[in-house]
């Protein structure tokens, strides 16, 4: 939005602004943020930062906590949400004392991964739309302690309120799995949805489309435009951010959990990827598979190869892999193909020009954070290339047809993804040579994210879980 103090100096003068906010993220992939009268914001504030305690969200030890926040100037959008005209920039996380960038700030790992790809040669910029999967619920409820664990939502939509229930009921309920594209009343969201995108388009962020998904109880899509990886995951925790504020300014919660309800659609964060050199793209050859060259084939090969590893980065929740199951149209399988829903890698039968040639990864969802998550894929994909892996010599297809349809002794044929976050991340241990290339992730970082990851499984694993109560409890 700005070029330089001056500019930044004139809107805050000419808009009344009143406050200025600072947002950055943290490993996990949260957004945190501090805010100042807009009189406080100068050129040295730009060129210093604003000091915070670096170990309250992983960044540091205690003993040595101090670090500062640098705001990206490019990145101010005016908050549609605060009362007082607020003016909010996205920050970058550097050191204290030497202002050098910080090593573990996912923003600083995704500037580095394309700093990384115009090193390589293969292409000046990678291009990436993601497309935002979330429910919409009326009522949400959830707790846990020494006796008792327990939660609960509920939408108007659902079907479960067809005879009634605890929210308002108008009919016109959507039946499992049946919510695809469906149209007002029955998509009673229609209205909020674009709201959400007219204020996207106010901060800055551009949208494609949005619809109703699958879910029956209030499942949602927003989908976003190619952008190059920085700005696409800065516009990802942007979207995610006007998705909820939004919801909640109506009196609803929008939910980006993977998989938030027993035997309905989950939530994914799908990544569609292309590259470019120079502006021209260099994933499409007329006479290739689908139309893909063989570079875009090299880089969908090192994609699948690593990704069990790189699933501990875009899967990174325990609830992820309550969602990559059969039967959902969610992938279970590690390989590719045209227009397959099933596959790991879908390549789009629509997009047929040069400039529109891409492919989608679809496991990934919206628990990662999209800096290390966006990195990791180009990471991959870059090593495919290197070695020039050959994805049908590695048995990742491409396969044309419903692997659900096929026998079991077939399907397990196919390389499978990970079935649990402890799997995906004992890949991660064993296979993260390619995320060190050009220094763009740290030996540091990988440790304190499994560390961090299998805390998160072990206190799954050790807890008793409802249904364990229907399924033992007479016994």
């Amino acid at each position: 939005m700005f070029d330089d103090i001056v500019q930044v100096q004139r809107y805050l003068d000419e808009e009344h602004i009143a406050m200025v906010d600072l947002r950055f993220g943290d490993l996990d992939g949260r957004w945190h943020h501090l805010t100042m009268p807009a009189g406080r914001f100068d050129a040295r504030l730009v060129e210093q930062g604003v000091g915070f305690d670096g170990s309250s969200v992983g960044f540091a030890t205690l003993e040595s906590g101090d670090m500062a926040i640098v705001p990206d100037l490019r990145t101010g959008f005016r908050d549609p949400f605060f009362d007082l005209p607020t003016l909010c920039f996205v920050c970058n996380v550097v050191e204290a004392d030497t202002r050098r960038p910080c090593v573990l700030d996912p923003r600083e790992i995704a500037r580095r991964a394309e700093e990384f790809l115009r090193a390589s040669g293969v292409a000046t910029e990678s291009l990436w739309l993601p497309e935002l999967e979330f429910y919409l619920f009326d009522s949400v409820r959830y707790g846990s302690g020494v006796n008792r664990a327990s939660y609960q939502v509920d939408a108007r939509e659902a079907y479960w309120n067809s005879e009634g229930g605890e929210v308002q009921n108008y009919g016109f309920q959507i039946p499992p799995h049946g919510g695809y594209h469906a149209i007002p009343p029955a998509d009673s969201a229609y209205n909020l949805r674009s709201e959400m995108v007219q204020i996207l388009e106010s901060v800055g962020v551009p949208v494609k489309y949005h619809h109703h998904e699958v879910g029956g109880p209030g499942q949602c899509e927003i989908e976003l435009p190619l952008t190059p990886l920085t700005c696409s995951a800065d516009q990802v925790m942007l979207a995610k951010y006007v998705i909820r504020m939004t919801a909640y300014r109506h009196g609803k919660t929008a939910v980006f959990l993977p998989k938030p309800l027993h035997n309905e659609a989950g939530n994914g964060l799908h990544f569609h990827q292309t590259l470019r050199r120079q502006g021209e793209p260099v994933f499409h050859d007329p006479a290739g598979y689908a139309g893909l060259s063989r570079l875009a084939l090299h880089y969908i090969s090192g994609l699948l190869s690593h990704g069990p590893a790189v699933l501990a980065l875009t899967n990174p929740s325990t609830n992820s892999y309550r969602r990559l199951v059969p039967g959902f149209e969610a992938p279970v399988g590690l390989f590719f193909s045209l227009a397959n829903r099933s596959a790991a890698i879908r390549v789009p039968k629509y997009a047929t020009s040069p400039e529109s040639k891409r492919f989608e990864f679809r496991t990934p969802d919206a628990t990662c954070n999209p800096y290390l998550a966006l990195s990791a894929q180009l990471l991959a994909g870059l090593d495919g290339i290197r070695q020039e892996l050959d994805p049908a010599a590695l048995g990742f297809g491409p396969i044309d047809e419903n692997i659900f349809d096929w026998p079991e002794e077939r399907r397990h044929q196919i390389r499978a993804l990970p079935a649990s976050l402890p799997e995906a991340l004992r890949a991660l241990e064993q296979d993260h040579d390619f995320l060190l290339q050009g220094g763009v992730f740290s030996e540091t970082l990988i440790e304190r994210w499994v560390q961090a990851r299998q805390r998160d499984a072990h206190e799954i694993a050790v807890r008793p879980h409802p249904y364990e109560m229907d399924l033992y409890f007479d016994l």
